[in-house]
């Protein structure tokens, strides 16, 4: 795939689409994780399986993903991860016996990294450098732009059809935007990387990557964001007084998405992405210690949101800024999706025993912490990068 010096808004545009397929591979199970019971009533804690593979599959395999996705292209990654995306979804549209149905979330999983790999590099190549850092912010939006749509529309639909029809739903997005860009994606792209796969290659990588200063910046403060960010918008809400709880709650992502596509381009335009997510952290970290002082304050909640939506957007553009390579991208992009996984994977039960431990001001003073060690982070490697230059 040729670079150009001008942006190719309408493949960008396609691919963030099929994006909000990859993103509700994790949210078309959550939305609807309550009703779950009624389908395989003696599942018992084994439901909680059935949200939580697609992330242990990005713990364990994000860095990897990355090498591969290299060898196989790009393209090809996308396309193949929206197909199996929508078999995938139809097979669990049929509500199959409960380990069939997890077996599938396995294999999602794949599909899932191969999509949050492949597609932000992409964006990356079809991105004159100028536009970069709107359009990898727009990519940072997918996750909470789908888990929205889900919402609004997707509850709706499960409502009407029963959870068959939400799948069904899926697996025909995932479809048509697989046929969509095989028709539109450019064939051609960079030779793969001419050394052989295997498990020495792929742990060496990781070494290199988490030794970089700036392969591992973005995966690093993608750490600390996804620990704060998820445990936070699912423990805060009993502390918010009821009459402002369902809008505050419901604001917040919107209020992270708007701040990211607003003031994060703005400071994008002036500033660098790792300069950006400082400010992010700083101004995070210091509303979670606000937020325990005032428990639940609606203002400082939808504060909250906005400073971290400047890390959301920031975290992607970091990619391309700091690694000037195709591959490097690739597995940059890898490593923010196994950190991003690990964060929230672990983030909300370690808040949660933190809450039951010593209360609702150890939760946010922990949660503060979590995102001032993403700033620390963030001035380190900086530090390191400068000493390496």
């Amino acid at each position: 795939m040729t670079l150009s010096p001008h942006t190719d808004w309408p493949r960008i545009v396609l691919l963030y689409l099929a994006g909000l397929g990859a993103a509700a591979q994790y949210g078309k199970v959550s939305v609807v994780f309550d009703r779950l019971a009624g389908v395989w009533p003696d599942a018992g804690a084994g439901l909680g399986f059935a949200l939580s593979l697609v992330g242990v599959v990005g713990i364990v395999l994000g860095v990897t993903a990355g090498i591969v996705v290299a060898r196989v292209s790009y393209r090809r990654a996308v396309i193949w991860g929206l197909w199996a995306g929508a078999v995938l979804s139809a097979v669990q549209a049929t509500l199959p016996a409960l380990s069939l149905f997890l077996a599938t979330r396995v294999v999602e999983g794949l599909s899932h990294l191969a999509l949050v790999v492949a597609i932000p590099t992409l964006i990356a190549q079809l991105s004159a450098p100028r536009d970069r850092p709107v359009t990898l912010t727009l990519w940072g939006t997918f996750f909470g732009v789908a888990f929205t749509v889900l919402v609004w529309g997707g509850l709706p639909l499960a409502d009407r059809t029963g959870l068959p029809g939400l799948f069904v739903a899926h697996a025909g997005w995932m479809a048509a935007f697989a046929l969509i860009l095989t028709a539109t994606l450019p064939r051609a792209e960079p030779p793969p990387p001419a050394d052989p796969l295997s498990l020495r290659v792929v742990l060496q990588r990781h070494a290199t990557i988490y030794r970089s200063p700036w392969q591992s910046a973005p995966s690093i403060a993608w750490l600390s964001y996804t620990f704060a960010y998820v445990s936070l918008l699912t423990l805060l809400p009993p502390f918010i007084a009821p009459d402002w709880r369902a809008p505050v709650v419901g604001g917040m992502p919107l209020v992270s998405i708007a701040a990211s596509l607003t003031l994060g381009v703005w400071l994008l335009g002036r500033m660098t992405a790792v300069r950006v997510m400082v400010l992010g952290f700083a101004g995070s970290a210091a509303t979670a210690v606000a937020l325990a002082v005032l428990p639940g304050d609606p203002v400082l909640c939808l504060a909250l949101a906005a400073t971290l939506g400047l890390v959301q957007g920031a975290g992607f553009a970091a990619v391309p800024e700091l690694n000037s390579g195709t591959d490097e991208r690739a597995q940059a992009n890898g490593a923010l999706a196994q950190t991003g996984n690990i964060g929230n994977t672990f983030g909300p039960p370690v808040l949660l025993a933190v809450l039951g431990a010593g209360g609702y001001t150890a939760m946010l003073l922990v949660a503060a912490g979590a995102l001032a060690a993403g700033l620390l982070a963030q001035q380190a490697l900086a530090r390191a990068r400068t000493a390496v230059r």
